[in-house]
């Protein structure tokens, strides 16, 4: 007789609202396709734009698994605010890029972003220069392509770079969280989405499904190693970037550092996930699994308070409640959300890993001090990557002629 096991809760991913299916299906407009080295890109004309490119924008998808979805992406961006009628409206011809693996290492996928910068110049009309940029993790492969043309002394023509909610100084998904994954008895999706290329490089601080040890990734040390070799940003364009999260050091409503964030029963009974808190042998999350029996404590030491620090969020625990109930669990739910990119990483002017600077009062820092050249963090908390009226329309404003 076979071994009973736990029923897969690992068939989801940790996405954010550009890559989840719209509650109302949005026509995407007729345009042409492009295959590139690594992905793949949809173009959509301007109003009155007619054959080559005429101002073209580029933007780049972010993070989850698997290949990109830019139907999906394209009604996440015309969500809340139509954001890329807006700018077909000023006569931009935009252009969505995305992977074939959303999950692979940043310099890969950097590839299809050059790819996109090189076509771009070659089927564009008129000499106005371009613009690209990307949401979440498409800001860090764009932020990446730019700095390796220009190391290679390549004219990517481009006037103005800009990322959205972009974790520039790193992400952040609990450590329980992540450790979970891999608790899950058998390959999981979540898994493999948390041990992935662009995780490892993307995450502040990384679970080690083999080590159980926390810490900076090495993949993380050698991408960061990479982009500083390439002078770190591209210097020819104007950089400029939002935040989802506040700029006035106001993190997550009633968040209290230590406390339940959300308890399983049935299913991995027990099992408790808290709200990241400050101090050394901190518990994180305990698990508990029926088949094979096992059971774990999770614990960080030198954190700062992540989950409740200002940033653009995500619904990681109301995801992770949902799955547990779907599956016959019961789910005792204090928490659905969490920080994934702290304000002052999308904005790129404080490091994350001290107290202090992780809820700085963006707002009231000398501009300077950001590696950005301008930047806007959102006047209320918001979740990562949410298109807004507010942002976007910052960013269109700053757009070259």
């Amino acid at each position: 007789m076979p071994e009973a096991t736990e029923p897969n809760v690992g068939t989801f991913t940790l996405g954010d609202p550009l890559t989840a299916e719209p509650a109302v299906p949005i026509e995407v407009p007729e345009h042409d396709e492009w295959a590139l080295p690594n992905g793949f890109a949809w173009v959509f004309p301007g109003e009155g734009n007619r054959g080559g490119l005429v101002r073209p924008v580029i933007m780049a998808d972010g993070f989850n698994l698997g290949r990109s979805r830019l139907d999906v992406l394209y009604q996440g961006l015309e969500s809340g605010y139509p954001f890329i009628t807006e700018l077909r409206r000023r006569g931009r011809d935009v252009i969505l890029l995305g992977f074939e693996e959303r999950s692979a290492s940043i310099p890969d996928n950097a590839r299809a972003a050059e790819a996109a910068l090189m076509r771009a110049i070659a089927e564009q009309e008129g000499d106005a220069r371009l613009v690209g940029g990307g949401f979440s993790m498409g800001g860090l492969v764009t932020r990446y392509a730019l700095a390796r043309l220009e190391r290679r002394r390549m004219d990517h023509r481009t006037a103005l770079y800009f990322s959205y909610d972009t974790p520039h100084r790193g992400a952040s998904i609990p450590v329980g969280v992540q450790a979970f994954s891999h608790f899950i008895p058998f390959p999981n999706d979540f898994a493999k989405q948390m041990d992935s290329p662009a995780a490892r490089q993307m995450l502040w601080q990384h679970y080690d499904k083999d080590t159980g040890k926390i810490g900076v990734a090495p993949e993380r040390t050698e991408f960061l190693a990479d982009l500083e070799r390439l002078g770190g940003w591209p210097q020819i364009p104007m950089k400029i970037a939002v935040a989802n999260g506040r700029g006035d050091g106001v993190g997550l409503p009633d968040m209290k550092p230590g406390e339940a964030a959300l308890r399983a029963d049935r299913i991995y009974p027990g099992t408790t996930f808290y709200t990241q808190a400050q101090g050394d042998d901190v518990t994180a999350a305990y698990l508990n699994r029926r088949f094979p029996k096992a059971e774990k404590t999770i614990t960080t030491s030198g954190f700062p308070e992540l989950d409740g620090a200002p940033g653009g969020t995500l619904h990681t625990y109301r995801i992770l409640a949902d799955t547990m109930k779907k599956l016959g669990g019961t789910a005792d739910l204090r928490h659905e959300d969490v920080c994934f990119v702290p304000s002052v990483s999308a904005v790129a002017i404080c490091d994350i890993e001290k107290q202090d600077d992780l809820y700085a009062a963006v707002n009231g820092l000398e501009p300077e001090r950001s590696e950005l050249d301008g930047f806007l963090c959102s006047s209320t908390t918001t979740a990562h990557t949410a298109v807004t009226e507010e942002l976007c329309t910052w960013i269109m404003d700053r757009l070259p002629d």
